[in-house]
């Protein structure tokens, strides 16, 4: 189980480098949104470029931020269900969804995006909005995003495998919304008190 699980940790790293790089994009995205509405009211001009622009970022940290997201299990479920089975049970539903649902969809999109991609690169597509920008940038976009997703799903398969063959700890033990309010509480209590030592 060495070698897939050092695959693993690969793909890990990966995705949580590209995860913690793109979110400046959103930091990118604002300040572009801020001088294009500025130099709108100001001088009364503006361009589609602008706001496809604003709209590429915000796509491209969406996109290539998910694979980080699923590897820090923080995409949504329905915890009420879930979180009423043992943890051996969440994870035969986590690896079954990963194989059965999350795997064949992301394949999917990586098949058909491919030829998407080169005939939109190929004819040079452009935006069909006045002073639009090119479009192939937004579609590769897309095309990576799911290929990152795709291969944080077979490191994820593979977590699963071997938390379950014992090969490893789980990296994200599941906590209930419950639990997780009272470990909040208790943290706000106890930062109270240090709090109010200090003063005191």
């Amino acid at each position: 189980m060495e070698g897939p699980l050092a695959l693993s940790r690969g793909i890990d790293r990966l995705n949580e480098f590209i995860g913690k790089s793109v979110s400046w994009l959103i930091l990118l995205a604002i300040l572009v949104s801020a001088a294009n509405a500025a130099i709108r009211k100001v001088f009364d001009i503006s361009s589609n470029a602008w706001l496809e622009l604003q709209w590429y970022l915000f796509g491209a940290a969406f996109m290539l931020a998910a694979a980080y997201t699923l590897k820090q299990n923080e995409h949504i479920r329905i915890d009420i269900v879930y979180g009423l089975f043992p943890r051996r049970a969440q994870h035969w539903i986590d690896l079954f969804g990963h194989v059965v649902f999350l795997m064949p969809f992301v394949t999917l999109m990586v098949f058909y995006f491919v030829p998407y991609v080169s005939l939109s690169f190929h004819s040079g597509e452009m935006s069909t909005n006045a002073g639009g920008l090119i479009i192939w940038p937004a579609k590769a976009i897309l095309l990576v995003g799911f290929f990152l997703l795709a291969l944080q799903g077979v490191s994820e398969i593979i977590k699963k495998i071997a938390i379950m063959r014992g090969d490893m700890d789980d990296p994200n033990p599941f906590i209930s919304a419950h639990e997780q309010a009272e470990l909040e509480a208790k943290a706000l209590v106890e930062e109270t008190k240090a709090l109010g030592e200090v003063r005191s």
